[in-house]
């Protein structure tokens, strides 16, 4: 029998690790009880990665609902296949619910990914060799706008927008040379760590002036607009706007685009269908529309409860005598890494003693071998229950976990961690 052949293009790291994980003579029981075993890992722990969340109960079970597999080619009223009616209607009510959720007069849900609704878009709006102008990753401008992503793949002419002197986000004067220079097709903002507001407005006068568009990458901040605690970029001025549907949304894993440009609905609607999907998991289309029902009912409170910990969580750090980035007015902070090995060296440590986190790049000196940020979040902390009472003894066993042996901390995490075990903010 044939096997996975080694790729020498890996790390010797990422080999060893595939290399360490057998076959097995029962895959279907090893996977089942890799499942379970997944789940008792997040269940035992405090999870501060912003980009990752829980569902409500009720969408999850859509997920597995058996219409998931039920091909759906085409429009509501024009579907190639027949016994899809129901199915029409859950595409239809999803979309309905979108647009009012996120004050949008066209929505696009099928779409697979965050990466690939901006990849719609690029396509929908721009033609290899285009400029595009994008945030750097120095500022967590994110990949799939860079030219490893999908924009590069994608054959778009990349530049990276000046930053301005905060290192924080855009230089809107920089940007205004660069745009009349390059002349752009596209304009992008929104990054992967999102503490204070960007400059819409702005980059739109900006973008009208050399006759591009302006996207805005919500795929952080889509549960902090749902919530109106964070302006809408739409209103602001952007074009369309993209973004991941579970991460501060807490949906299922998929996209979701949504504008109130019909010219830019109309051109995306051809890229995704016939052009990037010809089917879509419509199980997972249900999840998004009971996740999106959500937000109409409980919304404002929900985002209003994640930037009251992510605050909260922040002055308890500083408080411990950790550094924290410039402060917050979301749901994301940072911790300056630096004098913590690394980033991705002090989530490893703190995933030891349960506090599941993950490294990103700050605009601070570098370090070598690693990133210099550890970027924290509060979706799924607040949805399980966690209220700003808590963080200061939640912070106080953080930081020790840091200082100390973090297995001899982690009894204590486990047991304030079975404190929480609601899924708030939801029917």
């Amino acid at each position: 029998m044939t096997d996975l052949a080694p790729r020498p293009w890996l790390s010797d790291a990422v080999q060893k690790r595939i290399d360490a994980i057998p076959l097995g003579r029962d895959p279907s029981a090893r996977i089942e009880a890799l499942a379970h075993a997944a789940t008792v890992t997040h269940d035992t722990a405090f999870n501060l990665n912003p980009a990752t969340n829980v569902m409500n109960p009720r969408a999850e079970a859509l997920l597995s609902s058996g219409i998931g597999a039920r091909p759906s080619l085409g429009y509501p009223g024009d579907k190639y296949e027949m016994g899809l009616s129901e199915i029409e209607e859950i595409e239809t009510i999803t979309h309905r619910l979108a647009c009012a959720v996120f004050d949008a007069t066209h929505a696009e849900a099928r779409v697979p990914s965050g990466a690939i609704a901006n990849l719609m878009v690029f396509m929908a709006l721009a033609k290899p060799g285009d400029a595009v102008i994008v945030p750097p990753a120095s500022i967590g401008g994110h990949v799939t706008h860079h030219g490893a992503g999908c924009a590069g793949l994608y054959g778009l002419n990349i530049f990276e927008a000046p930053v301005d002197a905060d290192g924080y986000t855009v230089d809107v004067d920089s940007l205004r040379d660069l745009a009349k220079r390059v002349r752009p097709r596209i304009i992008t903002l929104g990054q992967s760590l999102n503490l204070f507001p960007h400059p819409v407005e702005e980059v739109r006068r900006i973008a009208d002036a050399v006759g591009a568009h302006l996207m805005f990458d919500a795929a952080h901040l889509c549960g902090m607009i749902a919530g109106r605690k964070w302006e809408n970029p739409l209103t602001l001025g952007a074009h369309v706007m993209t973004m991941s549907t579970y991460k501060s949304l807490g949906g299922p894993a998929g996209g979701l685009i949504v504008t109130n440009d019909a010219d830019v609905a109309r051109r995306v609607e051809a890229v995704v269908f016939p052009g990037l999907t010809a089917n879509f998991d419509a199980g997972k289309t249900a999840a998004l529309g009971v996740t999106l029902q959500d937000w109409r009912t409980h919304g404002e409170d929900y985002a209003s409860a994640m930037v009251a910990l992510a605050t909260a969580l922040s002055d308890a750090a500083t408080a411990e005598g950790l550094t924290v980035y410039r402060g917050t007015r979301s749901h994301q902070f940072a911790l300056d890494a630096r004098a913590l090995g690394g980033g991705q060296a002090a989530a490893r440590r703190l995933e030891r003693a349960g506090f599941l986190t993950c490294g990103i790049g700050l605009p601070l000196p570098e370090i070598s071998g690693d990133l210099n940020g550890l970027r924290l979040g509060t979706p799924e902390l607040t949805r399980r229950g966690v209220t700003p009472a808590d963080a200061p003894a939640m912070m106080s066993l953080f930081a020790r976990a840091l200082r100390e042996e973090p297995e001899k901390i982690r009894p204590e995490v486990r047991a304030l961690r079975t404190r929480f075990t609601e899924t708030r903010f939801c029917d």
